[in-house]
């Protein structure tokens, strides 16, 4: 994040650890696997009904298929029955740590939820992620063994489809938790030296990641006429609009997505398919688990309980 724009505040929610940062040129390296089709599934926040809708259009999928859980597959899933069963299936496919993979395997490092908030995110919405971040690490201490390996779990990863090389990041091309993957981040001119240096040093075409509230696909021409693209798929198990309760993930794939998958977003890049796809899942269960874990007046039903039902207004309340 060095000489990225909008520096943070300090202090539990909005510091970002030294331990979260890396350099651009870890991506240049070959990548961990090949594949006709990669789903990067961020954001899953603990909700089982999602994962289970995205297994099912993952089942769907012809040739070579690779999924990545890019971090915050926990969240909202303090029951430890629940705990166990996420973590138990995000394991049988990649998985890579987000901030909150971090903190929960971490003793207490004074980062809070480690979201590294900008300044725009009101206190309160960042006291309380701490406090769901210090609840859900009591139930992580339950699971002793779940919490070793999500301390071991790598921070990104780099994945190859047909001709085009994808960073796989949580946040962004610096840091865990970094926030310059943010569509209003990407759309600043002001960044664009910036992203022109990190694509440059990482030697990758895409870097898919997650982080923060809302999705985005933004493609451009980069200084030395190589084509780019940063898509954030925002939340996979959480809507991020007002109206919207689905989710969404990134397809990154050598063909077009399965009759009848709804794609929200779309380029073409190397002659692959870059979208966003829509995750429909059982709105009634997953809001009735949700209130069984966080009854109102909780932490976690005061920042997010509007958008799960789709009634937010806008989603300033991002892990």
């Amino acid at each position: 994040m060095a000489d990225t724009p909008g520096d943070f505040a300090h202090g539990p929610g909005r510091s970002c650890p030294l331990a979260y940062r890396y350099n651009p040129s870890v991506f240049a390296r070959p990548p961990e696997w090949h594949a006709d089709t990669l789903y990067v599934v961020g954001g899953l926040y603990g909700n089982p009904f999602a994962l289970d809708a995205i297994e099912a259009l993952f089942a769907r999928e012809s040739g070579s298929k690779h999924m990545v859980f890019n971090g915050d597959f926990h969240w909202f899933d303090i029951d430890p029955a629940l705990f166990a069963s996420i973590d138990a299936r995000v394991h049988q496919h990649t998985a890579l740590r987000g901030n909150v993979e971090t903190e929960l395997a971490n003793a207490d490092s004074g980062a809070g939820c480690g979201c590294a908030y900008p300044s725009h995110v009101a206190d309160a919405d960042v006291a309380r992620s701490n406090t769901i971040l210090q609840r859900l690490r009591e139930t992580a201490h339950q699971c002793p063994a779940q919490r070793v390996a999500l301390g071991v779990l790598p921070m990104h990863s780099v994945a190859q489809v047909g001709a085009a090389r994808i960073a796989v990041v949580h946040g962004d091309a610096e840091s865990l938790a970094g926030w310059q993957f943010d569509p209003s981040a990407l759309d600043q001119p002001a960044n664009r030296a910036w992203l022109d240096r990190i694509f440059d040093q990482a030697q990758v075409d895409v870097f898919a990641s997650s982080h923060t509230c809302t999705p985005g696909l933004r493609q451009w021409k980069g200084a030395n006429h190589s084509i780019r693209a940063v898509i954030n798929n925002g939340s996979a198990g959480m809507g991020h609009a007002a109206g919207h309760t689905h989710g969404t993930i990134t397809r990154i794939s050598l063909h077009d997505a399965p009759s009848g998958v709804a794609v929200l977003n779309e380029t073409r890049l190397l002659g692959v398919y870059i979208q966003a796809i829509q995750v429909d899942f059982d709105d009634a269960r997953w809001q009735q688990q949700f209130l069984a874990q966080w009854p109102p007046g909780s932490a976690a039903h005061m920042s997010y309980w509007s958008r799960i039902t789709g009634s937010m207004a806008n989603c300033t309340a991002a892990v």
